[in-house]
């Protein structure tokens, strides 16, 4: 990275970013293999050294409910669909991306193999019905995404609908082993959907065994839940329809139950939360948990001047209990609102929110990136620039997600160059996340044959992917290759670091090489 090229706004997040770079040993521990003759020891004074690697988090919602995102439509040839989902990746990656947060349960329903859950209709147009590709076997949308995701130097995040258990652009009739069929009294009717009823344990056991289930089964990187918790009111005459929980609500009664019903309905909730942060970490230490809630915190607790609705008395989701207790990994709070908007101004409640964290989990706003070009109350394209610009501004927000792909697959407004030239110019990592527990990944061999410096993988626990410096010119650059890439480019380069990158986000000791 040429640092003099650098505004002086973008050096001030680079300094600030968080890193994993390890001091210089004070001697090489390997001798760096040449084709031909061993060059001379690899390592550099420390006033040689690059500068931290930057730290972003950099992620896209893919929403497979009501066809979104992805696919296009439902009933496509699996062959059709693999298509749609490498372009996508591939936008995501040529943008500057880091991660996908693919929406794998709808509602109740699965865009891969399960047991648990039957197929969604998203896909193949009809609940229970696999994909297949021709002369193959079904076809496995979720193995494909990580494959591909991984491949490209993306993270995958899985992001479930807790307690969803019909859409209302749903056409096909439920199927086993949806719960609705085998559990239909843990189901209620409310409005136009079908919902798992919170209160009853049915609910909370079958989303926690999707969960452990995903862990076991797919190399992802996170479990992602979204704002959908008791659902949003739904009104008649215009007063709110109460949610139908009454046989869950007596039983508690009847068991000696001393709160409140908002009270009760918020323990629900919480304990849910809870235990999807246990079992996130019992399953797979090494992943992580993320709530993206919706983006307006208690009423009692707002800064002066913010006003709209509130989860906590509509949704009963305590949402700043569950970041104070750091029942999650990260923070995506729905910050659907511009910088300006009177009553719900983006740096105001991403401030909040930020005072809200004495965990210091991740934070990383959600943006309504889908509003550029949008049918209704279109927002301008350098909205979403100077929103990132404003996050940067901030050291405690160490990131973003973009809701959703579909507007920087149709590149509205120019988005896309905007986002390419300005803030994601230079490529960064996913910030390492120090609280959880993975094995670490040893330094690499570094072999040159001129002009290319060849990375040689340690024995032991795999890197997720490489982190390389190139200096040229004097000037260190930054690139990101995925683990399966282990070729250096180094035309008019005089020396090449690269460190391996843990799935915690880690970097492992410094291997240098100097070049003639």
């Amino acid at each position: 990275m040429r640092r003099r090229a650098l505004a002086p706004a973008a050096l001030a997040w680079l300094a600030g970013c968080e890193t994993s770079v390890l001091p210089p040993a004070a001697a090489p521990a390997q001798q760096v293999l040449a084709p031909v003759a061993p060059l001379a020891p690899p390592a550099l004074p420390a006033s040689e050294l690059p500068p931290p690697a930057p730290r972003e988090f950099r992620g896209a919602w893919v929403a497979t409910v009501n066809n979104i995102d992805w696919p296009s439509k439902p009933g496509l040839p699996a062959e059709v669909m693999r298509s749609e989902a490498l372009a996508l990746l591939e936008r995501a990656r040529q943008l500057g991306l880091n991660a996908i947060v693919l929406q794998v349960r709808p509602a109740g329903d699965a865009i891969y193999p399960s047991t648990l859950e039957p197929w969604t209709e998203y896909l193949s147009g009809e609940q229970g019905r696999a994909p297949w590709l021709k002369g193959e076997a079904p076809w496995d949308p979720l193995a494909f995404w990580v494959h591909e995701a991984h491949r490209r130097g993306l993270e995958l995040h899985t992001w479930l609908n807790p307690y969803r258990a019909r859409h209302s652009s749903a056409k096909s009739p439920l199927v086993a082993p949806h719960i609705g069929v085998r559990q239909p009294a843990a189901v209620k009717r409310y409005g136009d959907m079908l919902w798992m009823d919170p209160g009853e344990p049915a609910a909370a056991a079958q989303t926690l065994a999707v969960v452990a289930d995903l862990l076991r089964r797919y190399d992802v990187d996170a479990v992602h839940i979204d704002d959908y918790f008791y659902p949003y009111p739904v009104q008649a005459g215009g007063a709110d329809l109460p949610f139908p929980d009454d046989e869950a609500w007596a039983r508690f009664q009847l068991a000696g139950g001393a709160l409140a019903r908002d009270d009760w309905r918020r323990v629900n909730v919480d304990q849910l939360v809870q235990a999807l942060h246990r079992t996130v970490r019992e399953t797979r230490p090494a992943a992580r948990f993320g709530i993206s809630p919706f983006g307006l915190g208690k009423p009692e607790r707002r800064p002066a001047g913010i006003t709209g609705f509130s989860q906590y008395d509509k949704l009963y989701a305590d949402a700043e209990r569950w970041l104070e207790q750091g029942w999650l990994d990260y923070w995506a709070p729905q910050l659907y609102w511009p910088i300006a908007r009177e009553g719900q101004q983006f740096p105001v409640l991403l401030d909040y929110w930020l005072a809200t964290n004495p965990q210091q989990r991740h934070v990383w706003p959600g943006l309504f990136t889908s509003q550029v070009k949008a049918a209704s109350n279109p927002w301008p394209a350098r909205e979403f620039i100077e929103q990132i610009e404003l996050q940067r501004r901030r050291p405690a927000a160490t990131g973003h997600i973009h809701f959703s792909m579909a507007a920087l697959m149709s590149d509205r407004e120019g988005l896309a160059p905007l986002l390419q030239m300005g803030p994601y110019a230079q490529p960064a990592l996913v910030p390492a996340t120090p609280w959880l527990q993975a094995p670490t990944v040893a330094a690499p061999l570094l072999k040159v044959a001129a002009p290319r410096v060849h990375i040689q993988p340690a024995a032991g626990e795999a890197a997720r992917r490489w982190a390389v410096w190139r200096r040229v010119g004097g000037a260190w650059r930054f690139a990101v290759l995925p683990a399966q890439e282990r070729v250096v480019d180094a035309v008019g380069a005089d020396a090449v670091l690269v460190q391996a990158v843990d799935r915690i986000g880690r970097l492992g000791e410094q291997a240098i090489v100097r070049l003639p």
